[in-house]
Formats: structure tokens, sequence, C-alpha cells
């Protein structure tokens, strides 16, 4: 039997969870885990205990613990907070980015291109968040890049289904392309507003899965 540790057990119940391979209001038992992942059941207390924290499970006294995941409500404020934050970033980074910086763009993008043509999501999505890590980098803002970190698994996790929606790869690559040439002209301004759009774009595209 492979054993977890309790950061292993977090992430991939929270991953589950995300993907929607369990149902809302599925109840989470505690020795049903603990057997799963080969612990004792203090560990999957404690993990469970940081799923509500994050929101995605409910615990409810007397009954036990059950999935909320991630609603449409849920969906819509991610968006709001990453296209404030994100543009945020742009706007600064246009500014403050480096010839090394805008190289690694270019070569994501290039890669990016790559995996588009082959229709390759899984990576595509990779490099996505790569790309726009350079930029929350080179913003050069500890403080946003706190905020957007303890937001990165839940940007991933929607960047990822909303790559998967046929038509959207060859769109997200279209617009990375305009972000990055704003970069290139050291346009705070049009980045901003193209990034913006882009996650506006990449939300319309997930609210297609959720209906």
């Amino acid at each position: 039997m492979e054993y977890f540790t309790r950061n292993q057990i977090y992430e991939k119940l929270r991953q589950d969870i995300l993907d929607e391979k369990y149902e809302r209001g599925q109840s989470l038992v505690e020795q049903k885990l603990a057997k799963e992942f080969g612990v004792s059941r203090t560990p999957i207390r404690e993990v469970l205990r940081q799923l509500e924290l994050d929101g995605l499970v409910e615990s409810i006294p007397n009954r036990g613990v059950f999935v909320v995941g991630i609603t449409k409500e849920d969906i819509n404020h991610i968006y709001a907070i990453r296209e404030r934050m994100e543009g945020l970033a742009a706007l600064w980074a246009a500014e403050k980015i480096s010839s090394d910086e805008l190289k690694q763009l270019e070569e994501i993008y290039s890669l990016m291109e790559f995996y588009t043509e082959k229709g390759d999501a899984d990576q595509v999505a990779k490099l996505n968040t790569q790309f726009h890590e350079v930029i929350f980098t080179a913003a050069s803002s500890k403080y946003l890049k706190i905020i957007l970190k303890n937001l990165q698994v839940y940007i991933q996790w929607a960047r990822h289904s909303s790559l998967k929606v046929p038509g959207r790869l060859q769109a997200a690559l279209e617009e990375h392309k305009a972000i990055l040439e704003a970069f290139k002209n050291r346009d705070g301004a049009l980045a901003e507003k193209l990034i913006m759009e882009h996650v506006n774009n990449s939300r319309k595209n997930l609210e297609k899965t959720k209906k």
C-alpha cells in the first residue's frame, strides 16, 4: 500500500473536490479516507479542518463532513479578484519588466503556440501559468504575490477547466500574443486592459461548463 503525507492527502482531496470527483453534498468519512490513504484518522481530521477553512467542505455537528465544492458564485468571485489583481500586476510589470523576463515571456509563448497546435490543453495550461507568473514576478510587489499565491490553486484549476472548452485554446493563444506585444512596447495601460479582458473571457468560457 502507498502511504501519503498530510500535505499530499490535503492536495489530493482538494484537487479531487475541485475536479468534482466528489459530488456536492457527499459525505467524507474519516475512517474510510484513513484506510484509503493508509494513515490514522488524525491527519485526515486535520486535512478536513483545512478544507473547511478553504470553504470546500462543511462540518455539521453530529452529522459529519460534507463536500461544498466550487459554486458558480465562487467562480465569479475568483475571477473578479483575478481580473483586478492580474490587471494591476500587468500595469506595474510593464514599467519594470526586464529584458530577461521579456525573453521568458517570448519563449513561453512559443511553446504555447506549439502545444496549442497539438491541441494539448494540459501543457498549454502549465505554460499559461508560467506566463502569468513571470508577469507577477516582474510587478515586484510582495503583497500582490502573497494574494495571488493564496489564490493560485483555484486560478490554475479554473484556467485548466476553461482551456478544455472547444475553441478556447486558439482564442487564449491570440490573447496572449496581444498581451506579449503590449509588454514589448511597455504599454502598461494596454497590458492591464488586455489581461483583464483575457481573464473575463476565461470566466465566460468556464461558465459554459457549469450550466
